[in-house]
């Protein structure tokens, strides 16, 4: 199947070159990083997670996302997402990748990674992390590539793929929560020190996936002939309706803990954002406008007459998706680091070079995006024709 892939369109190869552009632009500053070290970046020894982390973190919620269709559609033979189940898988692999690279990234060394496996420790959550995300990732390459060749072949997929696909389940549960825990089980760190975050990161993940797909559905259909339909299209839009909800409540929640407990080492983090600590307040407009897109996001979705508008919801679900990335993004990572334990502020900016390279690695996402996209696309249209 992948002598579709060297098949395209004009637009379809200038899309193409800029992206591997983007990519060589980045590979460029990495080799400077690789020379010279994390001291290219704006991180520091009091906020040690930065850009890089806040994406992986995001990512791995748009990973998490695609299960929301495999579900419905498997456990459930809900037919309407018939079309765009490959699509939510093929998503996954093109965000776990990116999340793996924005891991690579963020290391100093990355030779040093071989340590999780040289030395495991079923104590360690790393460990486990590394394990779930490579596991999803291998179990989406493989099933979406199974399906879609027996689709092609007009015959029922293999057998063992059935399997594969229940486990695929938990698994997209899985990186999600493991990489909560890493967050949570800091003691040192009042913003993650909550039970909660682990359900705010699912139900964020269940809101941006989906969301972004639908506006990815959008883009194949004025780009290529195949339609996935408008039915499932609004039956996703229901799932990001109520899965954005819920990260709301989940934050109020926190909000109403942390200022009526009103304790020092958790309020300090949640001021900071909301309402800047001590004169500074680098992300207080950030955080803001994400919960704003967020709120508008979810009233225009809950109301069924803009709900079922097409013009409106993509840029509905746009305002969700960016609002989700601000908040799992920007505020979840520098949030937990500023201020510190001692009550120190030390603000963070990504640097430009951190800027570049970040831009790289979802260059070499949408690359992978692209062709397998273009892939089941290609496929569903032949076999429809």
């Amino acid at each position: 199947m992948l002598e579709i892939a060297i098949k395209g369109s004009k637009n379809y190869w200038l899309w193409i070159v800029f992206l591997l552009a983007v990519m060589g632009a980045g590979a460029v500053v990495y080799i400077d990083q690789f020379m010279n070290g994390l001291m290219i970046t704006n991180m520091s020894r009091d906020v040690s997670f930065g850009f890089y982390i806040a994406n992986f973190t995001f990512l791995v919620g748009v990973a998490a996302g695609g299960v929301m269709v495999v579900i419905p559609y498997y456990l459930h033979d809900y037919e309407k997402f018939h079309r765009i189940t490959i699509l939510g898988e093929f998503l996954a692999v093109a965000s776990l990748v990116m999340c793996l690279l924005f891991v690579l990234v963020d290391v100093g060394q990355p030779t040093r990674l071989l340590n999780v496996w040289l030395y495991p420790s079923v104590k360690s959550v790393l460990f486990w992390d590394t394990l779930v995300l490579n596991g999803y990732l291998g179990l989406n390459i493989i099933i979406g590539w199974k399906v879609l060749e027996a689709e092609r072949n007009q015959v029922e997929p293999p057998l063992w793929t059935k399997p594969l696909i229940y486990i695929s389940i938990p698994f997209a549960i899985g990186i999600h929560t493991v990489t909560a825990y890493l967050y949570c089980g800091l003691p040192g760190r009042g913003y993650w020190l909550t039970a909660i975050l682990a359900p705010r990161f699912l139900a964020s993940a269940f809101a941006a996936g989906p969301a972004f797909l639908i506006i990815l559905c959008y883009i194949i259909k004025k780009f290529t002939k195949f339609d996935p339909g408008w039915e499932a299209i609004q039956t996703l839009s229901k799932i990001v309706c109520w899965a954005i909800i819920a990260n709301l409540f989940f934050f109020l929640c926190e909000v109403f803990v942390v200022y009526y407990s009103n304790i020092p080492g958790h309020l300090a983090h949640m001021q900071y954002l909301l309402f800047g600590y001590h004169g500074y307040h680098a992300l207080v407009p950030w955080m803001w406008t994400g919960i704003i897109l967020m709120i508008t996001g979810a009233v225009f979705l809950v109301i069924p007459q803009l709900r079922d508008n097409k013009t409106m919801l993509p840029f509905t679900c746009a305002m969700i998706f960016i609002g989700a990335w601000i908040d799992k993004g920007l505020g979840m990572i520098s949030g937990g680091f500023v201020p510190s334990p001692l009550h120190h502020v030390t603000e963070y900016a990504p640097s430009g070079k951190e800027i570049i390279i970040t831009l790289a690695v979802y260059a070499t996402g949408f690359l992978i995006l692209t062709i397998l996209f273009k892939l089941a696309t290609q496929v569903k249209e032949e076999v429809r024709g």
